[in-house]
């Protein structure tokens, strides 16, 4: 496939930009380039087909199946994606004064309550603009946890050399001593080099899983879990919502906590004392 700039005619172009609909203001002459800018000359037809044939080349969730599991690549419902591009949201500035961004800031606070009501927490944050800034904040939140119980020793992290990059970084960045455990030909984590590193299995090092799922039982230690119930959880938060639109609730209105079971399958590999 050629590249843009091999595509490039000379004298060919296009006119996509609006009209301006403010007051020009040159740059001050020390900020303007000396040469002009290399760009290639295209017109609309040549420009739409090229990024078309690299999006025919591009793979995704929507053409197949993705082991990779980033962040990135999860499906967006479609009425998800228009409602993001209505222009009350993405004609935002981050630097307009708060006095006109009230309406999304409304949406982002309704969120957060339904969110609290939902899963049963007390508070949750949008903060986290990615999956890197949620782990580093989780991190910093372990931190001041370990912190309020005099725990200070407790300062190191271990991270299989199959983690995410932002892992080890977002450890190092909130002040922990990442420790890096290889993995194993099956994509676990590599419980011998584990031990080798001088950790024992529950007695230094307590693992626990959360989902329960099939891979638990086949390691050495058997893994700890929570078992959740994902369809329980699923049809109460449809029933909430339900509840929510019939009874036209307001924002004000008292948050309405539902916990929802778990269940702690006990197996190997968390130490006794913390079993019980």
């Amino acid at each position: 496939m050629k590249l843009i700039f091999e595509r490039s005619r000379p004298g060919r172009g296009n006119d996509l930009l609006p009209s301006l609909d403010v007051p020009a203001a040159p740059l001050p002459e020390k900020y303007r380039r000396k040469t002009a800018p290399r760009l290639p000359e295209l017109g609309e037809s040549d420009l739409s087909r090229h990024y078309q044939a690299l999006a025919r080349r591009a793979f995704g969730v929507c053409d197949g199946f993705y082991p990779l599991g980033s962040c990135t690549m999860k499906y967006n419902p479609k009425l998800g994606e228009e409602a993001a591009a209505l222009p009350g949201f993405t004609g935002l500035h981050p630097l307009q004064p708060a006095h006109t961004v009230q309406g999304a800031q409304a949406v982002l606070n309704r969120t957060e309550h339904l969110l609290c009501e939902i899963t049963g927490m007390d508070a949750v944050t949008l903060q986290p603009a990615a999956g890197a800034h949620g782990e580093f904040l989780g991190l910093l939140l372990i931190k001041a946890y370990h912190r309020s119980r005099g725990e200070l020793g407790r300062n190191k992290i271990i991270v299989p050399d199959s983690a995410h990059g932002t892992n080890p970084a977002s450890a190092v960045m909130a002040g922990f001593q990442v420790i890096n455990i290889p993995s194993g030909a099956d994509g676990c984590v590599d419980v011998e080099a584990l031990r080798a590193a001088g950790k024992r299995l529950p007695e230094d090092v307590s693992v626990a899983g959360i989902d329960d799922s099939w891979a638990g039982i086949h390691i050495s230690p058997k893994l700890t879990t929570a078992h959740f119930y994902y369809e329980d959880c699923g049809a109460e938060a449809a029933r909430l919502l339900l509840s929510m639109a019939d009874q036209k609730r307001r924002d004000d209105a008292p948050v309405r906590q539902t916990m929802l079971g778990y269940t702690v399958v006990r197996r190997e590999s968390v130490y006794s004392n913390f079993q019980n």
